[in-house]
Formats: C-alpha cells, structure tokens, sequence
C-alpha cells in the first residue's frame, strides 16, 4: 500500500505540474497582443455573454482577433455585418429545445419555420442553422429516428439547393437537458446516415458530450465526417477552460485539426467573473488555450 500510496502522490504531483505548466503558458501568452494561428476557426455563443450588448460583444471578439459569434438569430444579423462578425451557427427555425423533430406533432411548425429561415441564411450569405430532436417523452431510440428522418426529408431538399446545412446539436440529458434525445454521438450518426446528405450533420458538443459519453477524442476520430460544428466548456461547472475542470482542450482541438475540419469551434462556457473585464479576459484565455 506504501509502494501504491507513493506512485500515486508522484502522479498527481506530476499531473498538476503538468496542467499549471500550461495553463502559465497561456496566462504568459496573454501579456502579448493575440496573434492567432489559423489552424482553428474561433467563435463565441452570443448566450454566454448576455451581459454585453450585440454591439460590444463585436468589439470585443474584433479587439481579440477573430471574427464570428454563435446562435444569432435573423433580426441581429445586420449588427454581425457592421461590424464585420460572421454568424458561425444560425438560430431562430427552432420552436426550442424540447419540441423536435423527433416528434411529428411539431413537424408541420417545424417544416414551416426551417424553410423560411434557410432562405433567410442564404440570403444573409450563411451556411449553418441548428435544430435539435427534442425530448424523448417515452420514445424508443428507434422511433425518434423514423420520425426525424421523416421530417427532415421535408426540407433537406431546400437546403441543398440553398448551400445551407442543418445541424442537429448532441446535448447532454444526465445534467442539463433531461430527456433530450440526440444524446450520444452514435444516435446523431446514424440519423446522418439514414439521411444520406451532405447538408444535414452534428454540433458536437465536448462538453455535452464528456458528460453523456466521454472518449471526447475518440469519437471525434471516429465520427468527424459527421461533425460540422464545435462547442465547448468546462466540466464540470460549463465555465471557463482553466485548470480547474477535466478536459485537455489543447489536445482535443489538435484532435479536430487533425482531421482537418475548417469549420468553426465556439466558445460556450458561462464566465463566473463579476466585471465585464473579467468576462472578456476569460474569453481571451480561452481561444489561445485553444487556438493550437
């Protein structure tokens, strides 16, 4: 037990030297101007940082030099485009997060709603509209996918001929969003699959999804074809990348970089800092821990 005892002491020893060495790497890396690499698209979600308006959450991702914010719905895109801010992932289509295609109720509103907005996105000059496949309510896994097929089938043509890709997010149901059913990567893959289309893929969720499933790197290898969008955020807690949560975030995006993905990975943490600067200094922080 001794012998044990003093293995693991060297171990964790060296484990925290490991995460403190890195995460000093970063806090010395932010004395400079950012000067991003390029091998991964940086975004936020407008969500996260409801304490700024539109107008100064633009500032900010400008000053820290990228160039794209999440979940920005139609009547907030003229803002993005004064201030020359891409909307990596478009919403609004949705009716929410527990009403989905999974339940051919809501199919009719849903039909309705994603076939104006994709108009919209691709008259806007963008490319991504999120959609989720609701709560189970009682429904087998094989149920729901019948049932999205279904629906989507309705609009996946209008997608294509509008160059828009539909991307249903995998959210975690042990935490968060109890009952939803895209809950594990090889649920959202396989409604890929029946789907056959190139403008139907996944918002892989790491945080969501270390809850849900884990081997976070491993799957992102094996199901990347299917995945066309990021999130991220610590866990637990969905707060900042520091060194207080458990993902290796350098390492998981040199995974993605690797399978050479050119979509976006957006920031999704909740910052728990009280002033503004302490909001915007964890956002910094964050995309050049992941900017590999």
């Amino acid at each position: 037990m001794q012998r044990r005892k003093a293995i693991q002491t060297i171990a964790i020893t060296a484990a925290l030297a490991g995460n403190v060495s890195g995460w000093s790497s970063v806090l010395k890396n932010n004395k400079r101007n950012m000067s991003l690499k390029g091998t991964i698209n940086h975004s936020v979600c407008r969500w996260t940082y409801g304490s700024l308006s539109l107008e100064q959450l633009c500032a900010n991702v400008k000053e820290l030099g990228f160039a794209a914010i999440d979940l920005v719905g139609p009547k907030d895109w003229d803002t993005l485009k004064k201030h020359g801010i891409y909307s990596s992932m478009c919403n609004g289509a949705e009716i929410n997060l527990v009403d989905g295609w999974n339940e051919p109720n809501f199919h009719s509103t849903l039909i309705k709603n994603y076939t104006e907005h994709i108009e919209y996105v691709a008259k806007a000059g963008y490319k991504n509209l999120i959609c989720f496949s609701g709560n189970r309510r009682g429904m087998d896994d094989e149920s729901g996918l019948k049932n999205c097929v279904q629906g989507l089938k309705k609009i996946l043509q209008h997608a294509e001929k509008n160059n828009v890709t539909l991307v249903m997010e995998l959210l975690n149901s042990k935490v968060d969003h109890h009952d939803y059913m895209c809950d594990h990567s090889a649920w959202g893959v396989e409604l890929c699959k029946r789907l056959g289309s190139e403008n139907f893929k996944l918002l892989y969720d790491i945080y969501h999804m270390q809850i849900d499933e884990g081997n976070v790197i491993a799957n992102i290898r094996a199901y990347h074809p299917y995945f066309a969008h990021y999130h991220t955020a610590g866990v637990p807690g969905r707060h900042e990348l520091n060194e207080l949560q458990e993902l290796n975030y350098p390492a998981i995006m040199k995974a993605i970089a690797a399978t050479g993905f050119k979509g976006y990975v957006a920031q999704e943490f909740i910052p728990t800092g009280k002033t503004d600067e302490d909001r915007k200094q964890a956002l910094k922080e964050a995309i050049l821990l992941c900017d590999v």
